[in-house]
């Protein structure tokens, strides 16, 4: 948490305006219906709103050495932050996992109202557990007991080791975040929206299947993914914990080339070839039950969220968008059977 802090402070100037939440809900990479509703709010709620995330992320880490009350109020205002941001963006299963390390903030006397205590209950297990203790019982030393303490030193030796470089990486002003510093990828750097995009781009995928291209006629048929803004009247999802990757990915690819993403151009082939595996990634299929399109282009759109109670949302519009251009031109599967040799990919055919 306190890598993800560090690395908002060293990387954007709008967390030290402020200004970073007025983006955020509009431009992250899957926003979810209350996404819409929250880009909305005024100004100063967005300035709350980074100032409770510093404070969350590079002051509340500490509370853990400041003794037990400290330590489960860490534990308290991590996991309700995190519910925050369930509830705000869908940032697949990322914020359910970081809630388990803060549950081991909240000690027996904490939670212990939340079991049974019963005679034979666990919780008079646990007791009577403690009063052994408490009288100096100690437990039978057996062969499998010896074992497993030395497995648990050697583990936490070696995470303590592997951990060096992760520490060193926290402390430096060059520091990189969602890194792994050795193969066995045990601890690992991480940190998220280090930059805040101030608009959002989408490559949105068409097909037609026109024998020319660039015919007037043409009818251009756009893709749809499950997930990413792309139908201005469809509301955005709510999937979290789960998780769509290649509509993660396709936020990604939109800031840059396809050239720095040559996955979208063997994506468009498996789509000229109506791939049933490609397709089934997708929500909308413009070409099933139907002959596979002879040409697929991207375009390249700015993609805002509608006003609510404005004009187009009245029309049933969640998103605005405006054309920036192509983002790679008309192709068609014969025009890609160099691309896909040099690179060796499986040539598709069409189904």
């Amino acid at each position: 948490m306190l890598g993800a802090g560090l690395i908002k402070i060293r990387g954007d100037q709008c967390w030290w305006d402020l200004t970073c939440m007025d983006f955020h809900y509009e431009t992250q990479p899957v926003p979810n219906p209350a996404a819409y509703f929250l880009h909305r709010s005024p100004w100063w709620v967005h300035r709350f709103e980074t100032l409770s995330n510093h404070f969350l992320e590079l002051v509340v880490p500490f509370f853990l050495f400041l003794g037990r009350r400290m330590c489960i109020l860490h534990g308290a205002l991590q996991i309700l932050f995190q519910v925050v941001l369930i509830l705000s963006g869908n940032l697949s299963f990322l914020n359910w996992l970081t809630i388990v390390p803060s549950v081991a903030c909240f000690d027996d006397a904490t939670v212990g109202f939340l079991f049974p205590s019963g005679p034979g209950g666990l919780k008079d297990q646990v007791l009577k557990m403690q009063k052994e203790k408490a009288r100096g019982a100690q437990p039978t030393l057996t062969y499998g007991r010896v074992v497993r303490q030395m497995v648990n030193l050697a583990l936490g030796a070696l995470v303590a080791w592997l951990s060096v470089p992760v520490v060193l990486n926290l402390l430096s002003p060059k520091q990189v975040m969602n890194s792994s510093f050795n193969p066995l990828r045990i601890v690992n750097t991480y940190g998220a929206f280090g930059s805040i995009t101030r608009e959002r781009a989408e490559i949105i995928l068409q097909g037609t299947a026109s024998p020319n291209a660039s015919a007037p006629d043409a009818v251009w048929e756009e893709y749809e993914f499950k997930c990413k803004p792309g139908d201005l009247r469809r509301r955005p999802c709510l999937i979290s914990p789960y998780h769509h990757r290649l509509d993660w990915l396709m936020w990604f690819a939109a800031f840059q080339t396809y050239e720095q993403h040559e996955w979208v151009i063997h994506l468009a082939g498996k789509l000229l070839a109506n791939e049933a595996d490609a397709l089934s990634l997708l929500a909308l299929n413009p070409f099933a039950g139907r002959a596979p399109p002879r040409w697929v282009r991207g375009e390249h759109y700015r993609y805002k969220f509608s006003l609510p109670g404005g004009p187009h949302a009245a029309a049933g519009k969640w998103w605005i968008r405006k054309r920036l251009g192509p983002y790679f031109p008309p192709i068609s599967l014969r025009d890609l059977k160099d691309y896909f040799r040099s690179r060796e990919w499986p040539y598709p055919e069409p189904e």
